[in-house]
């Protein structure tokens, strides 16, 4: 069992009291908190707190387990709460939990907290922690990286939303034998947040984009481009969306909104799919929107996704594909600084099962190729 208090820097772990009913409440009912936490009550009232001062969390310990306030270490005013639960003690195992009301976000108290508790709960004797986060909360996926926990994959269904709904998790794990510090990523932030040369932006995906995205990708010339060559659902382009920032996280793919660097207007697509962490090579891809080509957007979206990706992202390789009647996309390849390495024979998937695979003109760039003079 962890210790009844744990100093975590700016904040401590302690047992709730019945004075923290009012800023539990509080911190509970805010729509973040229900969204992640399906679990409880909605609306989230002071009788529910009191609820789980008096009886909820005094279970969470009787089972093994442990229900901490967490409270600013200087005012001993509570700002979140923090647990271990689902604890297997044949496998020295528990699953780690906690939620930080809204006031208090944005200041390191959820990474805090949960580097405290683990080291908490590894020198009571555990020996591996979860923590099983949704893709659409990159938030918490930030603070396990930080707080030393490595991506072990997705647990299907595992979670049960409040209609009945299953919902798939990620499941991220440290174990008792990790070195300290927070998990290396594969994919780093964008400087300031974005990639522009005055004309053309390039910024992280978002939920906001997907009226866009949809409309590009459902475009006859954009399908015909598609690994397959079949539009996608407006669902689908909405988890697109909603899963970006966790894509990235997770250093599996960066999908950027493709911009006017003026106006601020979303006029395409690029991504780079992290398809060979081993061999430091990566895919990438693009469209525009018909009343953006011509002017030569493409091309400097490209060069700008090639010196992010061959620089601070660390890449070696960097590989493209086109159709081989795509014209206009090689010289966008060739333009931005691209080698043609040659031709992929049946490479993608038939568009109806009575016609032959068709091939792929094979295009790449090295971080040791020099830079394409500047465009005009």
């Amino acid at each position: 069992m962890t210790p009844a208090v744990i100093e975590a820097g700016p904040v401590r772990l302690r047992p709730l009291r019945r004075d923290d009913a009012g800023d539990l409440a509080a911190g509970c009912d805010d729509p973040v908190n229900l969204r992640f936490n399906p679990v409880m009550p909605q609306p989230y009232t002071v009788a529910d707190a009191h609820w789980w001062i008096s009886e909820g969390a005094p279970a969470a310990w009787r089972s093994g387990g442990a229900a901490y306030a967490i409270v600013d270490a200087g005012t001993d005013r509570l700002v979140g709460g923090a647990g271990l639960s689902q604890v297997v003690p044949g496998r020295g195992q528990a699953e780690l939990g906690y939620w930080v009301a809204p006031r208090a976000r944005r200041r390191g108290i959820a990474t805090a907290t949960t580097r405290a508790l683990a080291a908490a709960a590894f020198q009571a004797g555990l020996a591996r922690l979860e923590l099983l986060i949704r893709a659409e909360n990159p938030a918490s996926q930030r603070v396990a990286l930080a707080a030393g926990f490595h991506l072990e994959g997705v647990r299907r269904a595992a979670g049960l939303d409040r209609d009945g709904s299953r919902y798939d998790l990620l499941a991220w794990v440290r174990l008792v034998d990790d070195p300290p510090g927070p998990v290396p990523r594969l994919l780093p932030d964008l400087p300031d947040g974005r990639l522009t040369d005055t004309v053309v932006t390039l910024r992280r995906l978002a939920p906001a984009d997907a009226e866009v995205l949809h409309r590009l990708h459902t475009r006859a010339e954009v399908v015909a481009t598609r690994v397959r060559p079949v539009p996608p659902s407006r669902a689908d382009i909405d988890r697109r969306c909603a899963v970006a920032e966790s894509e990235w996280l997770t250093g599996r793919a960066a999908d950027f909104a493709l911009c006017d660097a003026v106006t601020g207007t979303m006029v395409g697509g690029c991504a780079l799919i992290h398809d060979e962490p081993a061999t430091g090579q990566a895919m990438i891809g693009y469209s525009l929107l018909p009343e953006a080509r011509g002017r030569g957007l493409a091309t400097r979206a490209v060069r700008l996704l090639a010196g992010w990706a061959c620089g601070p992202a660390g890449l070696a390789r960097l590989w493209a594909g086109t159709a081989t009647w795509n014209t206009a996309s090689q010289r966008v390849l060739r333009r931005a600084g691209f080698h043609r390495e040659g031709v992929m024979r049946a490479r993608l998937p038939a568009p109806t099962p009575d016609t032959p695979r068709p091939d792929t003109v094979l295009w790449s760039f090295l971080s040791t190729d020099p830079r394409p003079l500047p465009l005009r």
